[in-house]
């Protein structure tokens, strides 16, 4: 009887034997929430700096067809 429960039971997969359970428990060891902190406000600051230039150039009159402006414009960015 117990030969036949370990035979019905052998095949069930453990992090050893099954390669995708063995890969996310080395990224799970490996996972490092700093430095993907890090990488988010990097983002999130990036993101702060877009906006608070679309809302100047949305305030701004600009007479697109001027090239001088353009240029002006462009040596500010």
């Amino acid at each position: 009887c117990s030969s036949l429960i370990s035979s019905r039971f052998s095949f069930i997969p453990t992090a050893s034997t099954n390669p995708k359970a063995a890969l996310k428990s080395k990224i799970v060891a490996e996972f490092r929430p700093q430095s993907l902190i890090d990488e988010l406000l990097l983002y999130k600051r990036s993101e702060d700096q877009i906006e608070l230039k679309e809302k100047q150039l949305s305030t701004m009159r600009v007479d697109v067809c001027s090239t001088e402006t353009l240029k002006c414009l462009k040596g500010k960015a």
